[in-house]
């Protein structure tokens, strides 16, 4: 049985169990639930601490999990991302009183306060800096205030709370993170259970970025068509009861949708759909 970590609270927990149950697994009802088994699927999912997730799947007590990239690499442990999920992304940067620093260059001698001290060493080795770095569960904002740092760094989304306490971001990002899959490093072999749930989530991904086209169009058009919905491979070409028509189909990006249905009707397209896409294979 396939043994897999998945955050329990958070920003990753709610986005993760949506998108395991997109991909056909049960998901548990109550967040007081540790422990779920899907005997259908022959999978046990075990709910933890996001933080947490990287350190058992490194153990090799969990076969694989879904945490973040800043938090697997936060944690040190010995485990690998296999596959980005897209969801919960999120930037470091550096942040500081305006004219305290413009690069990461010029923290040498500094103290950095942040949640995220593993992330932040790590980052300021690769650039040889040596500087000191103050671990603090949350509000790091204040730590600057309160002669704690004179820097900050911490995820940075709109910087509004950055603003308010009279701070600006500053060099370049120190990493960008989103929910990724993890494993341990090193493992020999794909195990065909592994593989199934990674084309699952695979799967999902693609439904959820493509949309189905069908659409029907004059016989002369259909290469200048064509050109506008490639689909995947090949789109599929039928021909229509009405003599010089064919209909269309093919997989087009949904963000594009729109745009391409209005090109495909200026060309006499008529009859243009779209559908949702709810489970792929490629």
């Amino acid at each position: 049985m396939l043994r897999i970590a998945v955050p329990n609270k958070g920003s990753l927990s709610g986005p993760a169990s949506a998108m395991l149950h997109e991909a056909g697994y049960r998901q548990r009802k109550e967040s007081k639930e540790l422990v779920l088994v899907d005997s259908d699927n022959d999978v046990e999912f075990f709910y933890l601490r996001p933080r947490d997730i990287a350190i058992y799947v490194s153990s090799g007590r969990l076969d694989i999990g879904i945490t973040g990239r800043d938090l697997l690499l936060d944690s040190g442990a010995d485990a690998e991302e296999i596959l980005q999920l897209g969801f919960a992304r999120s930037t470091f940067r550096y942040a500081a009183e305006p004219g305290t620093a413009e690069s990461v260059k010029d923290l040498g001698g500094m103290t950095v306060a942040t949640s995220y001290e593993g992330v932040v060493e790590k980052h300021l080795a690769d650039n040889g800096i040596d500087a000191s770095v103050v671990h603090l569960d949350g509000a790091v904002e204040t730590a600057i205030q309160l002669g704690v740092a004179q820097v900050i760094a911490d995820v940075v989304e709109t910087g509004t709370s950055l603003r308010n306490a009279g701070l600006a971001v500053f060099g370049e990002p120190i990493m960008e993170s989103e929910a990724v899959v993890i494993r341990r490093t090193g493992v020999d072999g794909e195990d065909p259970k592994v593989a199934q749930f990674l084309r699952r989530l695979q799967g999902v991904l693609v439904a959820r970025r493509y949309v189905m086209m069908d659409y029907d169009i004059r016989v002369e058009q259909v290469e200048r068509a064509v050109a506008l919905t490639p689909g995947l491979e090949s789109p599929t070409v039928s021909p229509l009861h009405h003599e010089g028509w064919v209909a269309v189909r093919a997989m087009v990006p949904s963000r594009d949708a729109q745009r391409i249905m209005d090109e495909l009707y200026e060309l006499g397209a008529r009859a243009i759909l779209t559908t949702g896409i709810h489970a792929a294979r490629l």
